[in-house]
Order: structure tokens, then sequence, then C-alpha cells
């Protein structure tokens, strides 16, 4: 015999389609969940490795036309001379040091290994004085007309 409420509705039977449609509601929701959380977030990795790839790519075109910068021999001497102060053959590399720094502490931009080369160009032709040397001369004079080029 079934039970029958007040208002004359089987309770049994009320209750009896909410379990199957919770069952089919909770298996919708996984089924559409799952997947869609999964493919938003490789939707989400894939941005962010395009992003990186696009990155990468603008440091290889800008790497790029730094090569082709260099290419030539000039260049790659004028590199040569500004960043390793190296010369080309038969020329010498002459560096003066300065006394001491301005503010009396050395740092790394005081040193004159540092700085810019000079461009030869730009540099007045320097003339070399061969003097002989005589025994009649006094060490101090020799030592004075050695060291000319100080003043």
């Amino acid at each position: 015999m079934t039970t029958t409420n007040v208002h004359g509705h089987n309770q049994h039977g009320a209750h009896r389609w909410m379990v199957p449609l919770a069952v089919v509601t909770a298996g919708a929701m996984v089924a559409i969940w799952f997947p869609f959380a999964a493919l938003w977030q490789q939707q989400h990795q894939i941005a962010q490795a395009s992003a990186a790839l696009a990155a990468v790519r603008g440091e290889q075109r800008a790497l790029d036309v730094q090569s082709r910068q260099v290419a030539s021999t000039r260049a790659q001497r004028d590199l040569a001379r500004a960043d390793y102060q190296l010369v080309s053959p038969g020329q010498s590399l002459i560096q003066v040091l300065p006394g001491r720094a301005a503010n009396g502490v050395w740092t790394l931009r005081d040193d004159p290994g540092y700085q810019p080369l000079a461009r030869p160009d730009t540099v007045p032709a320097a003339t070399t004085l061969h003097a002989s040397a005589s025994p009649s001369r006094s060490f101090l004079e020799r030592l004075v007309r050695t060291l000319e080029f100080w003043r």
C-alpha cells in the first residue's frame, strides 16, 4: 500500500524523478566543466607561449640587424678599436693615465682603460725627436730630454 499525504499525492512518486535528475545534472556538469576548464587552461598556456615566441622573434630580428651592421671589415675594425682597444698592425696604443680622480676616489669610470679610444683622424700628428745620446750631457739633462713629452 502506498502512503498519501493530506493533499492526496503519492510521496514516493514525487521523489522518484529527483534522484535521476540529480544524477543526470551532475553527469552533465562533469562532462561539460572538465573539458572546458582544460581547454581554457591550454588556451592560456598557448597565449603565453605565443607571447614568448614573439619576444624571441623580436630579439632575433634585432640580432640580425646587428650582425649585418658588423659584417663589414671596417665595422669590425671600429668595434675592435672601441670595445677591445685593439690597433691595426704597425700602430701602437698609448694611454696617458691621469694624476688622480676629480674627487680623490677612483672608480671604474675613472680608469682610462674603460674610456673610448681617440679617433686617429682627430689627434694631431705627433712628431718624435730622436736626439743623439752624447756623452757630454749630464744624466739629469738626458732624463729631462727623455721625459720631455710629459710637459
